[in-house]
């Protein structure tokens, strides 16, 4: 079902490193999924509706009120890094290969 090539594709995606031990076990884990939704592709769904989630979702977020703005001089005091022009620099959070 799952070949070498895919697994290393999903391997690069999720940014995992996997040791050739590791490669096999997850083809076997991911296959054995795959297996569960062909078993749920044989089901009779005719006439069951469609559903995107067992439950009913509510937004119970608050409204999007603008509050106090701390003024430049401030936020500049708190910043790890600032340039004269205003800008703040912070710490790369993200790396890239």
């Amino acid at each position: 079902m799952i070949d070498a090539a895919q697994i290393s594709h999903l391997a690069q995606l999720a940014r995992l490193h996997l040791t050739p031990e590791e490669r096999a076990a997850m083809a076997d884990d991911l296959g054995r999924v795959l297996g569960y939704f062909e078993q749920l592709n044989e089901l009779d769904t005719e006439g069951v509706a469609e559903m995107q989630r067992p439950v009913a979702l509510v937004n119970v977020l608050r409204d999007d009120v603008p509050g106090e703005v701390f003024p430049p001089e401030v936020v500049m005091a708190l910043a790890p890094e600032h340039l004269p022009d205003g800008h703040i620099r912070v710490p790369r959070t993200v790396e890239q290969d």
